[in-house]
C-alpha cells in the first residue's frame, strides 16, 4: 500500500508536465465527460476553477511528492480487530457533540498549506475528545504552516506526518481563523473563493509563506500558548482507520487529486477523468453508505462554499486515489 501511494505521488510531476499548466482547470468538455461517466456523484462547473489555470489549481495541492517516505517513518497503530464490528455509519460530530471544532470547515486560502490544516483540525478535535470537552484549544494553522521547518515549505507544500511530529516535539499554539481575534496566532492569509465569485475575494496566485510569529497576536508569550501531543503514528487498512476514528476521533489523510475532483458537488466521489494535479491533505471524520456505496466522510479546507458545504464523500475500502494509504493521527498530552 505504501509503495502504491508513493508511486502515485511521485508520478504527479511527470503527469502534470504533459498538460498545459496555463490551460483552464475546468472545461465544458471535462464536465460533459464526468456527467457521461461518473457513477454516484455529481459535478458542477464552479466559476473559481473554470477561471483558474491548472497551475493555480495545482498550487493548492500541498502534499509533497515524497510524503509517503516520511509517513513510513512513523510507528503504525494497530487496533485489536478480533471482535471489532464497525457500525454502518459513524459521524464524529454526532459522537462528540460537545466538540464543535469537529464540524468546522477552515480555509487554507491562497496557500498550499492543506498538510498543516488537516493536521491542526484533527489535533484540535482530539484535544477536546480526549478530555471529554474540558480542554478545547483551537490549534493554529499559522504556527504549523509558518514555524515547522521540518514539515516542508509552508505554502509551497509539506508533510502531514511531520506536522504531527511537530505537535509532539514543539507543540502548536492556539489561534483562530483569519480575522478572528481568539487564541495566540490567527491565520494571516485572507479567506478566498476557491470555486466561485462569492462572499470572499478571488484566491489568485499562491502567496508567500507568512513569517513565524515570535509572540502571540496580543503580545503575550508564544511558548505559553503551546498545546502538545504525546505521540504520533500512522494507521493502515480500512478497518484500522475506522477503529481509530471511532476510538480517538478524526484523522488526517493524504490523497491524489485529479481535475474532476475540483468539480465535486455531491454524492460519493471516485476518480472519473482528468489529469493528476498533486497530493492533497484533508480530515476524515466518519464513514457511511450512500446508494449501496461505502464512503469516507471528509472535511476539506477550501471554505464552506466548496463541495457539499465544505465536505465531500469518497469511496471507502478500495484506497480510492490513495485516501487510505497515508493516514496520520496521534494522541494529545
Amino acid at each position: 500500500m505504501r509503495l502504491a501511494v508513493l508511486v502515485a505521488l511521485v508520478a504527479v510531476a511527470s503527469v502534470v508536465a504533459e498538460v498545459d499548466l496555463n490551460g483552464p482547470a475546468i472545461t465544458p468538455a471535462l464536465i460533459r465527460e464526468i456527467n457521461a461517466k461518473a457513477q454516484g456523484w455529481k459535478p458542477y462547473p464552479f466559476a473559481r476553477f473554470v477561471n483558474s489555470t491548472i497551475r493555480e489549481a495545482k498550487a493548492l495541492m500541498g502534499v509533497l511528492p515524497d510524503s509517503d517516505e516520511k509517513w513510513a517513518e512513523l510507528p503504525l497503530m494497530e487496533h485489536d480487530l478480533t471482535n471489532y464490528a464497525p457500525p454502518d455509519d459513524f459521524d464524529s460530530r454526532k459522537a462528540w457533540p460537545a466538540c464543535q471544532s469537529i464540524g468546522e470547515i477552515r480555509d487554507q486560502a491562497a496557500c498550499g498549506s492543506c498538510w498543516a490544516f488537516g493536521a491542526v483540525e484533527a489535533q484540535t478535535d482530539r484535544h477536546c475528545i480526549a478530555t471529554g470537552g474540558k480542554n478545547m484549544p483551537h490549534l493554529s494553522a499559522q504556527d504549523m504552516n509558518s514555524c515547522c521547518d521540518s514539515c516542508g515549505m509552508g505554502c509551497e507544500g509539506g508533510y502531514p506526518s511531520a506536522a504531527w511530529q511537530y505537535w509532539v516535539r514543539n507543540g502548536v499554539v492556539t489561534g483562530g481563523n483569519y480575522n478572528q481575534k481568539t487564541g495566540c496566532a490567527a491565520y494571516s492569509i485572507p479567506n478566498c473563493d476557491h470555486h466561485c465569485t462569492g462572499k470572499y475575494q478571488p484566491c489568485g496566485d499562491i502567496v508567500d509563506t507568512p513569517d513565524c510569529p515570535t509572540q502571540c497576536d496580543d503580545g503575550s508569550s508564544f511558548s505559553a500558548a503551546k498545546q502538545f501531543g504525546s505521540r504520533a503514528y500512522g494507521v493502515a487498512g480500512a478497518a484500522n482507520i475506522q477503529a481509530e476514528i471511532q476510538k480517538n476521533g478524526p484523522v488526517e489523510a493524504a490523497f491524489s487529486v485529479y481535475q474532476d475532483f475540483l468539480t465535486y458537488k455531491s454524492g460519493v466521489y471516485s476518480h472519473t477523468t482528468g489529469s493528476m494535479l498533486g497530493g492533497h491533505a484533508v480530515k476524515i471524520l466518519g464513514w457511511g453508505v450512500d446508494g449501496g456505496v461505502n464512503y469516507w466522510l471528509v472535511a476539506n479546507s477550501w471554505n464552506e462554499d466548496w463541495g457539499d458545504q465544505g465536505y465531500f464523500k469518497i469511496k471507502r475500502g478500495n484506497n480510492e486515489c490513495g485516501i487510505e494509504g497515508q493516514i496520520v493521527a496521534g494522541t494529545p498530552k
